[in-house]
């Protein structure tokens, strides 16, 4: 399987403006730009960081997903959210915090779920940094 995704820039580095667009049409001349990636601003837009973390958060969640069916639990709903720290230029870490309701599974076995996903989600294998989860598990 591959998947594409196309960036293109248009002027300099900080006063230029960006485009990026997905193979399926999810992004569709998405803008970035210096601001969106690096000022508090109101401009509307993205940045690579902030797709970094869609990109773990989701990906992590969906093997969780499959490692507590393996286990043979269905879970309510798992939620994370992930926080891509960037620092002198380079990614310093990805946290992540989890919320997940899963009924019957015992915190061991919760907890053995969440670390297998945590190592070996492709992300997480992609990732060159600190990766750190939390989690609140919620039984029904």
């Amino acid at each position: 399987m591959k998947r594409r995704a196309t960036a293109i820039w248009n002027g300099s580095g900080k006063e230029g403006k960006g485009r990026l667009n997905t193979q399926s049409g999810v992004l569709n001349q998405t803008p970035y730009s210096f601001n969106t990636r690096f000022t508090e601003t109101d401009e509307k837009g993205t940045n690579p960081e902030e797709l970094v973390a869609a990109a773990h958060s989701g990906c992590f969640t969906m093997k969780l997903s499959f490692n507590l069916g393996a286990k043979g639990f269905e879970p309510t709903e798992l939620k994370t959210n992930c926080t891509i720290v960037l620092e002198d230029g380079s990614i310093t870490a990805s946290n992540l915090e989890l919320e997940a309701t899963v009924a019957g599974i015992s915190e061991e076995s919760f907890e053995e779920a969440v670390r297998d996903a945590e190592a070996n989600c492709p992300i997480s294998k992609l990732l060159n940094t600190k990766i750190h989860v939390t989690y609140k598990l919620n039984r029904p």
